[in-house]
């Protein structure tokens, strides 16, 4: 009878080596789809989350483009009213009227300025000539 054992004893290891084998086959194949699943959940996280920072950002890129905008119709409304800004014209003549040698009281009758306005006129182009 105990001749008998030693022959059964390999097999006996091998289904037993068997048997764990199948034993870490199902475990990791529990790990891989417990694995699987929270790959998925991050996954569908994650695009939830680019999907509202995308949404966010072509928000803000549109406001950027409104501004933008607006800033450039502002610039164009400044650069007309200074253009067309009658104290500026008056001083633009003055400074010419200086330059071909007019006195304080023709820049103060011709251009409607203040004399101390013509003074200043005066003193400045004077002093850029020399």
């Amino acid at each position: 009878m105990f001749a008998e054992i030693p022959t059964y004893v390999p097999w006996g290891l091998t289904a037993m080596a068997l048997c764990l084998v199948l034993i870490q086959g199902v475990r990791q194949s529990r790990q891989i789809r417990q694995l699987r699943g929270s790959l998925k959940e991050r996954c569908d996280t994650l695009g939830r989350e680019l999907h509202a920072t995308t949404s966010g950002s072509m928000g803000v890129g549109q406001r950027l483009v409104a501004c933008e905008r607006q800033l450039h119709e502002l610039r164009t409304m400044l650069d007309e009213m200074r253009q067309n800004d009658p104290l500026r014209i008056s001083y633009d003549e003055a400074s010419r009227l200086v330059d071909l040698g007019a006195e304080i009281d023709d820049l103060m009758n011709t251009c409607g300025i203040s004399r101390p306005e013509a003074e200043l006129v005066s003193a400045l182009r004077k002093r850029q000539a020399a």
